[in-house]
């Protein structure tokens, strides 16, 4: 969503940091550049604006003028800004004064509301939680049997009763929680086309019913400039206490993320990030700062491999490596341990200058798809065995991934060099001329 907001920013930043000296047209040239950058990004204006006065009264001040780097003292600037604008820091979710912690979320019609229900439930259990979801959209019944089609996907029980009302489901929904040892409720309440007082009535007595912990508001990032408009809505008419984001992933210009925290006062805690039900995240304002900014995101990169990463596995593997037995099966392990992290382009935009240097992710993405498909058309012995894979089985393999010969030969000679690497490493040589192997010594002859 990012994508093109990064790529104006790091023109900028790389413009600032070739500067030893910084004037004050050099600075108004470069803000100049961010305003038109965020205004694209569908940024609010009076965010904007906000935005640029207190980056250009510190990048004029004395922390600037003083600096040995002023131009990498005014990219520190516009970070520390946007940190700001985003909301500071993190804001995890609140804490029930007595179990059951109950969660609404509201929102328009079409925002995510279900789906986000379901992620947030999954998130809970895997932290140690054990949530209730509740089936309270009572206009929409096809919301009723989604939600309960994601329950069991997550194994979360879904509370259900068509034939009440909202606000009563709701008060048999937490006596239900508290009945089961439950410690925590997460509602699908309804949605509407628009904000209407029907909406508000209903959510109103929902919330007299229960008193909620947390009123989250879920946006959809890719309605842009109108996201602001919603949060503001919802915020004259009822009590929200943060904001979640859907389908951050999308191809929307994100200016609406930008502006939301700034323009309604309340914090954003949490961010979707893709189809996956797995694919929702704490929102930290620093990071995705960093990650506008071209800087990565190394924190959510790491947290993302302890959460999916099988560390027995990758022990045997690493020690297969290293004793130059790793076969294109455990390649093709190893392989989908990554995938299960996210997409090439999401990974990638974690990475430091990595989004700039390889702009063509979604390339990438097809060029591993590619990869697996290969593998899997090859039997157990080829993959373990790659050597006895001659012409006819090279051409079967690539009739059955839908590639061509030459794109079986071309990972068969990729493999071979890999192989070729830890061997080398294995045997305490190094593969590269000059540099050593670190921890291993070659014994002595005596």
């Amino acid at each position: 969503m990012f994508d093109a907001l990064t790529a104006r920013f790091d023109g900028i930043i790389k413009r600032l940091r070739g500067k030893g000296r910084l004037g004050e047209a050099d600075v108004d040239a470069a803000l100049r550049e961010v305003r038109l950058a965020l205004l694209e990004a569908d940024v609010n204006v009076g965010v904007a604006k906000s935005l640029l006065a207190r980056v250009r009264e510190r990048a004029m001040g004395v922390e600037v003028v003083e600096s040995l780097t002023p131009g990498q003292q005014v990219v520190k600037i516009v970070h520390d800004e946007l940190v700001t604008t985003l909301g500071g820091e993190a804001v995890p979710l609140a804490r029930a004064s007595s179990p059951p912690l109950t969660i609404l979320m509201v929102g328009l019609q079409g925002s995510g509301k279900t789906t986000t229900a379901a992620k947030l439930a999954r998130q809970l259990r895997s932290s140690g939680r054990h949530p209730l979801l509740v089936a309270a959209d009572m206009q929409r019944p096809a919301a009723i049997d989604q939600l309960e089609t994601l329950g069991q996907q997550i194994g979360v029980p879904v509370h259900v009763d068509r034939s009440t009302t909202a606000p009563r489901l709701l008060k048999a929904a937490v006596k239900r929680a508290r009945s089961e040892g439950l410690d925590a409720v997460v509602v699908d309440t309804a949605g509407r086309l628009q904000i209407d007082e029907k909406l508000m009535d209903e959510l109103a007595g929902m919330r007299r019913a229960v008193d909620p912990d947390e009123v989250l508001l879920v946006v959809d990032a890719m309605t842009g400039q109108d996201a602001v408009n919603v949060a503001s809505g919802f915020l004259e008419k009822t009590d929200i206490t943060g904001l979640v984001f859907s389908k951050l992933d999308g191809d929307a210009r994100g200016g609406a993320a930008i502006s939301a925290r700034e323009v309604t006062g309340r914090p954003i805690k949490l961010a979707g990030v893709g189809e996956g039900l797995d694919d929702l995240e704490v929102f930290y304002p620093e990071r995705m700062a960093s990650r506008i900014l071209g800087m990565g995101d190394v924190m959510t990169l790491i947290e993302k491999a302890e959460a999916t990463w099988d560390e027995k596995e990758a022990r045997e593997a690493a020690e297969r490596m290293m004793t130059a037995s790793f076969t294109l099966e455990d390649f093709l392990a190893q392989f989908q341990q990554v995938r299960k992290m996210g997409s090439v382009s999401q990974l990638l935009g974690m990475l430091p200058g990595a989004a700039s240097a390889l702009p063509n992710a979604e390339a990438s993405e097809e060029d591993l798809s590619r990869v697996e498909a290969i593998i899997y058309s090859m039997t157990p012995e080829e993959r373990r065995n790659p050597k006895m894979i001659n012409g006819s089985r090279k051409r079967r393999i690539a009739a059955g991934s839908g590639t061509s010969p030459q794109g079986v030969n071309t990972l068969l000679r990729q493999f071979a060099e890999t192989q070729k690497m830890m061997k080398a490493f294995a045997g305490g040589r190094s593969p590269i001329p000059g540099l050593s192997v670190p921890g291993r010594r070659r014994k002595r002859k005596r």
